[in-house]
């Protein structure tokens, strides 16, 4: 997945790929570049943060730096982001790029202050420490997060464990988790100055506290939250490990309804022999069992779920499993993904399929995801639905359906807002909204 923003002619722009955590973490390296005084700079500078989860995805890093430099020739470019932190030395020597930060030092003030030193060699523009070494995670605060009505919370960074396909650990390093009582001063922050909705975000967000006192477990850390932060309207998950759900979580999807009524599960493959050969942890029957149990506490839950097309040894008979956990799990929101090889990982010996199948298989997994979230709207055309505006009258309902408020009487929609309306349609990727409906029932937060 890529975030991306188009760089503006401001003296400080940031160009974010990639995750949710990666978001968060641009706010932060904004805020840092600026205590550097990178926004004073006659020219001005960008700040690229990558992605490394998909060949594809530092293609497109490397792609949009080109286009900045053309763009924006004097203004300074620093990379950052787990590319970087992966394959430093080649951005390094991209004549394009003026300085290359790795995953911690991005989130450092001081990091960005020898800006006017560097350049004289390719060493010099390079600074990347070993992520591994990393121990902890620091609480970097953030009061918002610039151009968005959601906010985001970081309470854990790096993974344990090493799926045979993933090159992120070596992105981020190993599991630390942000402690409790930050991340609720965090939350409190954020709900202070105005958001309605808040996601809890990490790399592996269901490890969190394994590496803290007293080990609290996600679910733990969640009904924290919910306790001590009671004007918060909305709490979300980013992605889940189902196999490390702990039993306080399953109590809070029971039990609070301010806890958002949606999952997207880190699923990968609905074949055994292909989790195997990935190093999941999950099998097929447990993702459909897990599904299952959530529907019968949670009745209005919806699952979203990553999926991976063309894994090495993957026979057509295992992708139709794919396929059909699709259904036997009722996902409405997929994210798939064509394999990549990620140089560096167990996956990248292995015997690797035509390129061609794996983009059909890729598309094939894209028109079942089209046609789960079209049937989803379908159900929900005559239902009145609230949602939270976001940009330009877009925004989505409490379980991540997208939608579009739609027709002339928008005037006062800002975002942020909370707005109750009847769905009309939908156009295939997003309900569409009556305007008429919110100006009649519009419920401003």
């Amino acid at each position: 997945m890529t975030n991306k923003t188009k760089p503006s002619d401001a003296r400080l722009d940031v160009v974010t790929f990639g995750c949710r955590l990666n978001t968060y973490e641009s706010q932060v390296m904004k805020r840092e570049a600026e205590k550097a005084g990178l926004n004073e700079l006659n020219d001005g500078a960008v700040l690229v943060n990558t992605c490394a989860v998909t060949g594809e995805a530092v293609r497109q890093a490397r792609q949009a730096i080109r286009r900045i430099r053309r763009e924006r020739p004097d203004a300074k470019i620093i990379v950052s982001g787990c590319a970087a932190q992966t394959e430093a030395a080649s951005f390094g020597e991209m004549a394009e790029v003026d300085l290359v930060l790795g995953n911690e030092e991005k989130l450092t003030a001081s990091a960005y202050r020898a800006m006017p030193e560097f350049g004289t060699n390719n060493v010099e523009k390079i600074r990347v420490n070993d992520i591994m070494n990393i121990r902890e995670t620091a609480s970097h605060m953030v009061d918002y997060v610039e151009g968005r009505a959601r906010a985001f919370v970081q309470v854990q960074n790096g993974c344990d464990h090493r799926c045979t396909f993933c090159i992120i650990p070596f992105g981020r390093g190993n599991s630390r988790s942000v402690p409790m009582g930050a991340v609720v001063d965090q939350v409190k922050k954020l709900v202070q100055n105005g958001y309605g909705e808040v996601v809890i975000t990490g790399v592996d967000t269901t490890s969190y506290g394994d590496d803290l006192p007293g080990r609290p477990g996600l679910g733990e850390l969640v009904q924290s939250v919910m306790r001590l932060v009671p004007d918060l309207k909305r709490l979300r998950l980013s992605s889940i490990d189902s196999i490390e759900v702990d039993e306080p979580l399953f109590d809070v999807i029971a039990s609070e309804s301010r806890f958002m009524p949606h999952l997207h599960l880190s699923q990968q493959s609905g074949d055994d022999m292909i989790l195997k050969r990935m190093k999941r942890r999950h099998s097929r029957d447990h993702s459909i069992e897990f599904c299952s149990t959530i529907r019968k506490l949670r009745p209005d839950m919806v699952f979203g779920a990553d999926l991976i097309a063309g894994f090495p040894t993957e026979t057509e008979a295992m992708f139709e499993n794919s396929l059909a956990i699709v259904d036997e799990c009722a996902f409405t929101h997929l994210h798939v993904f064509p394999f990549s090889s990620r140089p560096g990982t167990p996956a990248a010996r292995m015997p690797s399929l035509d390129r061609a199948l794996v983009k059909e298989r890729a598309a094939r997994l894209r028109q079942k995801g089209d046609e789960v979230i079209q049937a989803h709207m379908n159900g929900l055309i005559g239902q009145q639905v609230e949602i939270l505006v976001e940009r330009g009258n877009r925004g989505h309902l409490a379980d991540f359906t997208p939608a579009f408020i739609d027709g002339e009487n928008t005037a006062g929609i800002a975002p942020g807002r909370f707005v109750k309306a009847v769905a009309k349609g939908h156009n295939g990727r997003a309900l569409l909204l009556d305007s008429r409906d919110v100006a009649a029932i519009c419920n401003v937060a």
